[in-house]
């Protein structure tokens, strides 16, 4: 078998972990898609996809990683989430992996539900931060997916055209 066709299947294999990585949060999705990006380039001998274009992609990867930060940020601050709350939701997140789809859209809630019952905060006021960290989470997501096809169709078009 060429080895190229092997890094080529080992890039593919990148990008599928990475977009899957995108939701589950174990699992830093964009750059492990720019991992995989880089090197079907590579595999190329960046013939198809050169240095521009993979600067972009960089780029692109740095700044989901900001708007992962600023989105849960923003929807907690919004709802004047208090850190236990930020700390709830991060542990929520983790504890949802293991209980699959639903965990993962409930952990992020009932974590910084929690945090901020701790906190001190009343029963409504603490659902009111759960749910803005929430969204928060939810829309750094979206945004993610939105980088990472955005990042798809550019090194295909790059590759193509």
């Amino acid at each position: 078998m060429d080895l190229q066709v092997v890094w080529y299947a080992v890039a593919a294999l990148l990008v599928l972990v990475g977009l899957a990585g995108i939701v589950l949060p174990a699992l830093p999705g964009v750059p492990v898609i720019f991992a995989g990006l880089l090197l079907a380039a590579w595999a190329d001998g960046f013939e198809q996809v050169g240095t521009v274009t993979l600067v972009i992609l960089g780029v692109m990867t740095v700044v989901s990683l900001g708007v992962d930060l600023v989105a849960t940020a923003m929807g907690a601050k919004r709802v004047g989430a208090s850190r236990l709350a930020l700390i709830g939701a991060v542990v929520g997140t983790f504890a949802g992996l293991f209980l699959g789809i639903p965990g993962l859209i409930v952990g992020p809630f009932a974590g910084a539900l929690v945090g901020e019952l701790i906190h001190g905060r009343q029963v409504g006021q603490a659902a009111k931060v759960g749910f803005g960290t929430w969204f928060g989470i939810l829309l750094g997501v979206a945004l993610k997916i939105g980088l990472a096809f955005a990042m798809l169709g550019l090194f295909a078009f790059a590759w193509f055209v």
